[in-house]
């Protein structure tokens, strides 16, 4: 599956000095454990304290922000 990222996604990690291949990993495992294939989704990664919004649609998944969470408010 291809991954795209936004216009905002990108000027978020970048602002927040997130790296692309860690978000990519995030969503690679979170697709390999949930197998849903299309609509929003939400993902907290608890260990870079990263949550990650994408869209699935047909044969790619769009980014559209990644941000870092606040701190002590992992869900």
């Amino acid at each position: 599956m291809e991954i795209k990222f936004s216009r905002h996604a990108k000027r978020r990690m970048q602002l927040y000095k997130i790296l692309q291949e860690d978000v990519i990993n995030t969503i690679k495992a979170f697709m390999a454990n949930n197998r849903s294939a299309s609509g929003k989704k939400e993902v907290v990664n608890k260990e870079l304290s990263l949550k990650i919004v994408f869209s699935v649609e047909r044969d790619k998944i769009i980014v559209i922000t990644a941000y870092p969470l606040k701190k002590g408010r992992i869900r």
